[in-house]
């Protein structure tokens, strides 16, 4: 799916659920400069464009500042700043996003525009294989679910 697929996609779900208004520019620039690196493009446009956290799986992902939390979590950048990885295990530029819950986290990687996805389980992390823009397709349909991220899970995840 395509990125505008992808932005009408998620704006037919928002007309359906309670989510935040769009983020405001200021905003995702303050992520950007607390993270190091530039929203990958799709998301940018989903924070500006959709709203500011809340689309994707279940409560969905966080926002940026002002936007949707989930849990104790309040924003990306936020979270990112705190250190999410007290292993050191998660490289620089590799972005929690979403709580799935049982110390399992999709990271996004700032470091590529396709923004590709993550998994970190119990300090092991391992790549998806798919794009942010096939995840937040495949968690909206229900063919991409914490199931299906653990079964990926390599013999010799990168830690």
């Amino acid at each position: 799916m395509a990125d505008d697929e992808v932005v009408e996609a998620l704006r037919a779900v928002a007309r359906k659920r309670a989510l935040p208004p769009p983020a405001t520019p200021e905003a995702v620039a303050e992520a950007e400069e607390a993270i190091g690196f530039p929203l990958p493009p799709l998301l940018r446009r989903l924070y500006l464009e959709v709203a500011n956290g809340g689309f994707g799986p279940r409560e969905g992902i966080l926002g940026v500042s002002g936007g949707r939390a989930q849990g104790s979590f309040w924003d990306i950048a936020e979270l990112y700043q705190d250190g999410p990885d007290p292993s050191g295990n998660i490289p620089v530029g590799l972005v929690l996003v979403y709580d799935w819950g049982c110390a399992i986290w999709s990271l996004v990687d700032f470091r590529d525009p396709a923004g590709f996805m993550w998994c970190n389980h119990q300090g092991e992390l391992w790549p998806q294989g798919m794009s942010l823009a096939e995840w937040l397709t495949g968690t909206t349909e229900g063919t991409v679910t914490v199931n299906t991220m653990l079964e990926s899970q390599p013999a010799s995840p990168v830690s």
